[in-house]
């Protein structure tokens, strides 16, 4: 059987071969993986839809292929070896005509685009060479074996930017050197050519599209952030809530729907084609999360229904998933508000762009001890930044004004009720 390469998200077109973990060969069972792939969206690991003996594999670790493409060939165990066919030396004029033959079985397909008429023949097993293979175009010298190629692509390095000596195969230091912006030797050039591909792609047309789509408003907002930062410490010292992974974006996160759930209106999308507002009464709350891939935006589903310990779990589990490149497809689709904890990286504030689709995006700055008036008093306090950009054709200055002060205020004083409402 053939297999062809499947959607495994929702209407993706082309996926990269990252790792085989099979070769020509070898003995597969039904779900055992055959291949690691990385779409625009997730890294994916692919299961055997039957058993029995790779034939042939069609793409290379590093390439990049279509959706409906075939990626290798599956000898069936029940399957009869295919025996050639005489062909006769001339055709008798009195013959009379054959039979129409039975048609092929189908390949399998997961998800997605099915065979063509052109895919229903008889399987030829062609054996492919998994050896190391060229790279840096008309260089057949030059190669780098699969773990250097996924090293490669894992470090964000172009092969075909890194030269050696010829005759030389890409070794992991040569790799290394150009990903950290070590000198470069005379060889090796002084320019390094990433491909603009999978998330990173995906991610520059999104931002791109929101920015020259939806007219951006920022607001921004300074916060005596203490009483938060006082009830983190207590909670993280709480055997109640041994196991629970407290931080401040826990607090943020659950302040921004409180907000929302006070002032719903900003929880909306604007359909353009249907020329309406559609206010959404459920919230998926996308974190910001900085991963070896690049930017991602997965969201917590239904998070406006979670008490602080249900979204804590939940936060944590997200984005844990999304650093590991784990994130399945769907959690990277259907949010309506952002959070962007800018704050982690040692920033105090920005100017955050609106993902597709979405009215609000909340970024959360630093926590710093800074000198705060107090009843008249100049003492220190914890203080951030918050800075929230909206839609202004959906929000207009009122509402983007109240979401963010209520923000600020259960920031400022949260209360017991703030675990619990």
């Amino acid at each position: 059987m053939e297999f062809l390469l499947p959607d495994v998200g929702e209407g993706l077109t082309e996926a990269e071969i990252l790792t085989w973990s099979v070769k020509v060969g070898d003995t597969v069972a039904i779900n055992d993986t055959l291949v690691e792939i990385e779409t625009a969206k997730s890294v994916v690991e692919l299961p055997s839809p039957a058993a029995g003996v790779i034939a042939a594999i069609h793409a290379d670790e590093g390439s990049t292929v279509d959706v409906g493409t075939v990626i290798v060939s599956i000898l069936e165990a029940d399957a009869e070896p295919i025996a050639a066919e005489p062909v006769p030396d001339t055709p008798s004029p009195e013959a009379a005509p054959a039979e129409p033959a039975e048609p092929a079985k189908q390949p399998l397909v997961l998800v997605g685009t099915g065979p063509t008429r052109a895919a229903d023949r008889r399987l030829r097993l062609k054996p492919r060479d998994r050896r190391a293979v060229p790279v840096g175009g008309n260089e057949p010298s030059i190669s780098a074996a699969p773990p250097i190629r996924l090293l490669a692509k894992r470090l964000g390095v172009d092969l075909s930017s890194v030269r050696t000596r010829p005759g030389s195969r890409i070794t992991r230091e040569d790799v290394e050197a150009a990903a950290t912006g070590a000198p470069l030797s005379e060889v090796a050039g002084r320019e390094t050519r990433i491909p603009i591909k999978g998330v990173r792609k995906v991610s520059a047309a999104a931002v791109t599209s929101s920015a020259f789509t939806a007219p951006h408003v920022t607001e921004w907002l300074t916060v005596d952030v203490t009483r938060t930062m006082e009830m983190v410490g207590r909670l993280k010292a709480d055997r109640a809530w041994a196991g629970v992974r407290i931080t401040p974006l826990v607090f943020v996160a659950r302040a921004f729907l409180l907000a929302a759930r006070r002032f719903p209106d900003i929880n909306a999308t604007w359909d353009e084609d249907a020329q309406e507002i559609v206010l959404k009464h459920y919230v998926n709350l996308g974190i910001a999360a900085a991963t070896p891939r690049g930017l991602m935006v997965p969201n917590i589903k239904d998070a406006h229904e979670m008490d602080l310990r249900t979204l804590a779990d939940s936060l944590g589990d997200l984005v844990q998933t999304a650093r590991d490149g784990k994130t399945p497809p769907r959690d990277m689709s259907g949010g309506t508000l952002t959070i962007t904890n800018i704050g982690a990286l040692g920033v105090d504030a920005g100017t955050p762009i609106l993902n597709p689709g979405e009215s609000a995006i909340l970024a959360f700055g630093a926590v710093r001890a800074m000198p705060w008036v107090v009843e008249g008093e100049i003492v220190p306090r914890k203080v951030t930044q918050l800075a929230m950009s909206f839609d202004h054709r959906l929000v207009d200055g009122e509402l983007g004004s109240n979401v963010l002060a209520e923000v600020g205020r259960l920031l400022g004083d949260p209360g017991e009720t703030f675990l619990h409402v």
